[in-house]
């Protein structure tokens, strides 16, 4: 038998994990490229997903955030096809190097909870209200290995007590636990199989802050120990800030700034992140707390998304040219990208793109309002 040697590189992809070395030739755990997700056909269509890229290396965790309706969950749903019948996809989805769009049945199936899981939002919705909450986690344990059915139920009381449950709650129903206890349930399903791969959709929601931080460093643990990868999911950017490496915003279906967590956090290029972060009282920031800055208007509807940046109508930076030129993503600094025509060669905002406190850039314009650029 002949011994094989594998040499590392550093990563020189500015989408994967900083300080990360990886065999040459490995593929990703996980990468998207050019993903769309449509509801419908024809004139009745509505994208929901519009050409995102994501890359996640084995033990990175990769953060998404964005306001409700932006297609944050329908991303996650995407993942693993599990969207409804009538949703289009196209593009790639790249798990191992396996493209989940081409998988067959059977092995898609194969794949699930095994491969990659989910940590659904809304507990009470995703278990079975008429099965003991034990035998649910038990069952992708028995469907996806050898084990016993002894087995399987000494291993589902395990995770309960894994995600801070006691292992006799395992014969509970949906119905007898708390919201906050539930949704621990859903994550100790998520981690039956010893997935390489979680989603984590809203995974703290109706979680009180105790709880909430103990999930949290659960799941760093697990990324830690395990080298798993993870995709957290959440309107918090503070949360997505403490537990994730990096940070993709979404808005209108699309990434619109991606980077390192902190940088995105603290020094957004993109407007709608920064308005994101500002939406945060900090603590010891007196200003931020007796007076918080929100956003004007809503998120537009995927079904009559506006012209040129679908950010324009709300930007309290916009330029003419916004509303008729849509943006891509563009070098927004070292290791970021962002989806502004704001940001010059160095990834820097350019003169008068950041808006005071009040909402009014350096020339006047206010939230909604545009400046020629003549």
């Amino acid at each position: 038998m002949t011994a094989t040697t594998t040499t590392t590189t550093p990563n020189p992809d500015p989408s994967g994990a900083p300080g990360l070395s990886k065999p040459v030739g490995d593929p990703p755990l996980l990468e998207v490229r050019n993903l769309t997700v449509t509801y419908g056909g024809g004139a009745d269509a509505v994208p929901a997903v519009r050409g995102v890229d994501l890359r996640v290396e084995a033990g990175q965790k990769l953060g998404i955030a964005g306001e409700s309706g932006c297609g944050k969950s329908t991303l996650a749903l995407a993942l693993l096809r599990l969207l409804p019948a009538t949703a289009k996809l196209t593009g790639e989805i790249l798990l191992d190097g396996e493209d989940v769009l081409t998988m067959k049945w059977g092995r898609l199936r194969a794949v699930r909870w095994a491969g990659a899981s989910i940590v659904f939002q809304g507990a009470m919705h995703s278990l079975n209200a008429v099965h003991r909450v034990g035998d649910q986690i038990a069952e992708p344990i028995l469907l996806h290995s050898r084990a016993t059915p002894a087995a399987a139920r000494k291993r589902a009381g395990e995770l309960l007590e894994q995600v801070g449950l006691p292992a006799a709650r395992a014969q509970a129903y949906p119905h007898e636990l708390s919201g906050g206890q539930r949704q621990r349930v859903m994550i100790a399903m998520a981690l039956a199989c010893d997935p390489r791969l979680i989603v984590a959709d809203e995974p703290t929601t109706a979680l009180d802050v105790m709880i909430q931080a103990q999930i949290l460093r659960l799941i760093e643990q697990l990324v830690s120990d395990q080298n798993v990868g993870l995709i957290m999911i959440s309107h918090d950017l503070a949360v997505l800030a403490d537990t994730c490496d990096r940070l993709s915003v979404m808005y209108a279906g699309r990434v619109v700034e991606e980077g390192p967590v902190r940088q995105v956090y603290t020094d957004a290029r993109h407007p709608y992140g920064r308005a994101l972060s500002a939406a945060f009282p900090r603590i010891g920031d007196l200003s931020s707390r007796h007076a918080p800055r929100g956003l004007p208007g809503d998120p537009p509807d995927p079904a009559a998304l506006p012209g040129g940046c679908t950010f324009h109508p709300r930007c309290p930076v916009a330029l003419d040219s916004c509303g008729t030129q849509d943006q891509e993503l563009r070098d927004a600094g070292a290791e970021r990208r962002a989806a502004c025509v704001l940001v010059d060669a160095d990834g820097a905002p350019t003169d008068g793109a950041r808006p005071d406190a009040d909402g009014t850039r350096a020339d006047g314009a206010r939230p909604g309002e545009t400046r020629s650029t003549s």
